[in-house]
């Protein structure tokens, strides 16, 4: 057993777990974030996608121990602390790019990592940075329809509107 000093969704945890736990598992079993799913194991289907320090990975392959001293938001932690949802979630229910909503979690904190960093981009931009994550039963056309909606609606309040 090891001690891990984490933040998660701006909180700080000390969590004893198995020196060798992976991230998904430390954020699933030991700190009760249920949100992050685990698919594949194998960081092929995305569904586990968590960002650290704002970067998309797949916690299936990170390491708990990789993830002290960074930041770790999961989609727990996307809402605002009053509860009102972030521009992609809002726009995966409007846009109905939600069915099943095991990739949903997934899914949204690859989009943001990705509008973070490209806050203006094209259908086919969407489509390649959302390559790494599965979805069995969507076609991906209102999911992509969706992040556009999303990057509209944050490009919009980023510029006082």
């Amino acid at each position: 057993m090891r001690l891990f000093n984490l933040k998660v969704n701006g909180q700080e945890y000390r969590v004893e777990a198995p020196a060798d736990v992976t991230l998904l598992e430390l954020l699933r079993e030991y700190l009760g974030l249920t949100g992050t799913k685990e698919g594949c194991g194998k960081g092929e289907c995305g569904a586990c996608t968590v960002l650290l320090d704002g970067r998309a990975v797949n916690s299936c392959l990170i390491p708990a121990a990789k993830a002290e001293g960074a930041e770790v938001l999961t989609i727990e932690g996307l809402a605002a602390p009053d509860g009102k949802l972030h521009p992609l979630q809002e726009a995966f229910i409007t846009e109905g790019a939600v069915q099943c909503g095991f990739c949903t979690p997934g899914m949204i904190l690859s989009a943001k990592a990705f509008l973070d960093s490209n806050p203006h981009p094209s259908r086919e931009e969407i489509k390649v940075a959302l390559a790494g994550n599965l979805c069995r039963c969507t076609g991906y056309t209102k999911i992509i329809t969706a992040v556009e909606k999303a990057a509209s609606i944050m490009a919009g309040a980023h510029h006082g509107g």
